[in-house]
């Protein structure tokens, strides 16, 4: 009768033990744990999407001073080609007297219509005009029908607009990134939410249903936050260096 009772006792001990993972104490020390992962994971979502931010404004910021700066190259290559038009324009002019000159056999009055054709043109034309006259050949009218002359007004123009595009596309970026783990923070808020009305509830069973929602929308916004790039040039390790 003695050993009958022993065994029973330690029969419901074992289904004491097997129940233990339901009790109280463990449900709490389960969110204890989860309080303080969560609050971590909230902590570095929020600086992350800090930084992003950060990023945001700084290529936006040099995104439109490089735009600015693209259309001021702009205008002067415009006022450049301008310029070398009307150079061009005279030149022409003191052409048609060469040809004058030639045609009445007067060598003398060439020569310096010759001379004042070159000195003109350097004096007056800029580098793209000269470069571009000392290639022209016999099927060309004019230095402006050189091939790829007239992409030399604006091609510092075109680097730095093209520049503050990817700028303008990297803050763009930036922000959307930035977004997503705001996105992440407020998961995070409403697992911390769940966490904490876990005691409001009487019944164990009840508790760890809510237990397990919120684990399971930790699990789900960690693996989301994994799934967005850390801001460009981002190393944890230079937080720590003197």
């Amino acid at each position: 009768m003695a050993e009958e009772n022993k065994e029973i006792k330690q029969t419901n001990e074992a289904a004491k033990e097997k129940k233990s993972f339901l009790s109280e104490n463990m449900i709490e020390i389960l969110v204890a744990i989860f309080l303080g992962v969560t609050a971590l994971l909230t902590a570095w979502a929020s600086w992350i999407g800090s930084l992003h931010g950060g990023n945001q404004a700084t290529n936006y910021t040099k995104s439109n001073n490089l735009a600015a700066e693209g259309n001021s190259e702009y205008n002067a290559g415009m006022q450049l080609y301008t310029s070398d038009l009307m150079t061009w324009n005279t030149i022409v002019d003191y052409t048609f007297e060469l040809d004058l000159a030639q045609a009445r056999g007067d060598t003398d009055a060439a020569e310096l219509i010759q001379e004042k054709i070159d000195h003109y043109i350097e004096q007056n034309g800029s580098e793209i005009l000269v470069d571009a006259a000392e290639k022209m050949d016999d099927n060309t009218n004019s230095p402006f029908e050189v091939e790829g002359m007239m992409d030399k007004y604006t091609e510092d123009s075109e680097a730095l607009l093209a520049e503050s595009q990817q700028l303008l596309e990297e803050g763009q970026s930036d922000n959307a990134h930035g977004d997503a783990y705001n996105l992440v923070s407020v998961i995070y808020s409403v697992v911390l939410f769940m966490l904490g009305i876990v005691g409001i509830f009487k019944k164990l069973p009840c508790r760890f249903v809510v237990l397990i929602i919120a684990v399971v929308g930790l699990g789900l916004a960690t693996a989301y936050m994994l799934t967005i790039p850390l801001p460009t040039g981002f190393d944890l390790a230079s937080y720590f260096k003197k």
